[in-house]
């Protein structure tokens, strides 16, 4: 004789067993960018070691990759999905890349239009600065500029703005916020005025060529708990604008290059220094401040 299962008990079953073969839901993706510059990185404390020709660079290239390696795996752990680092310093090849966690796209080299931003977009849900340094004119900034020698003020919007808040202006336009933000005491105090993100001081300056070094390893655990932090709280963090068309300014070290400068159209020039321009965003604006100072040769 067959025994009857109840119809209510078979449809439990089966949804019971359709439940069990069902694929996982898909987890949401998590693209984090990375921006690493080099004068800012923990354990890091003359300008010879970020110089390629200069003294224990070899040991800041080490410093460098360990502590990107450090945020990338908190990050990771932290549900990042996708991990973009790029190489921000200099030539922008100075990362130790086949030492890098493999889970990163690594872009590197410095002939690319958006710089220290190059390959950010709108897909990515944050945005991590490393290594970072004040302003140009910054008095105790370790190393302090804003792109290269050559730049002695960036104004956005009558805003003085350095190399942080110019990026974190860029990704802003994007709708992506900068969570994290690391580099010397000076720079921390100097970014988080304006951008609301997780900072970790790596070192205090003594003077713009010596600092006093926080140890590389209390750096990067104070950096991977950041990181975690941040992400945990991601919901947060708001994106940084700038309101637009912009107006900016730039300042040079000496006065034939103004003069060269105003040929692109819409540059003029403001004083013996200064050329302006305005631009309709950032892309614009970010991408023409970067070939004026880092293309614009005399």
């Amino acid at each position: 004789m067959k025994t009857q299962i109840p119809t209510a008990v078979t449809v439990l079953l089966l949804g019971a067993f359709a439940a069990a073969q069902a694929p996982a839901p898909a987890q949401p993706r998590l693209k984090v960018f990375v921006s690493v510059d080099m004068e800012g990185i923990g354990g890091i404390g003359t300008s010879a070691m970020t110089n390629a020709t200069g003294k224990d660079y070899a040991t800041g290239r080490r410093l460098m990759t360990d502590e990107v390696n450090a945020v990338v795996a908190a990050l990771f752990a932290g549900g990042a999905t996708e991990v973009v680092v790029n190489d921000s310093h200099g030539d922008m090849q100075n990362l130790l890349h086949t030492e890098l966690d493999p889970r990163v796209a690594y872009i590197q080299g410095a002939v690319k239009p958006n710089g220290m931003v190059e390959g950010l977009d709108a897909t990515f849900g944050a945005v991590v600065l490393l290594g970072a340094h004040a302003r140009a004119g910054t008095p105790l900034g370790f190393i302090a500029h804003t792109g290269t020698g050559s730049v002695k003020g960036l104004w956005l919007n009558g805003m003085e703005a350095g190399e942080g808040e110019l990026n974190a202006a860029f990704a802003g336009a994007l709708g992506v916020p900068v969570v994290l933000a690391a580099g010397d005491a000076t720079f921390v105090a100097q970014f988080t005025k304006t951008v609301q993100a997780e900072t970790v001081v790596t070192k205090t300056a003594i003077t713009p060529q010596s600092a006093m070094l926080r140890h590389p390893t209390e750096v990067q655990k104070d950096l991977s708990a950041a990181a975690t932090r941040a992400l945990r709280n991601l919901a947060s963090y708001k994106a940084w604008t700038v309101r637009t068309p912009i107006e900016v300014r730039l300042k040079l070290d000496e006065p034939t290059r103004p003069q060269i400068l105003t040929a692109i159209p819409g540059v003029r020039q403001i004083d013996g220094y200064t050329v302006a321009f305005t631009a309709t965003d950032m892309a614009e604006a970010y991408r023409l401040i970067r070939l004026m100072y880092r293309f614009v040769t005399i």
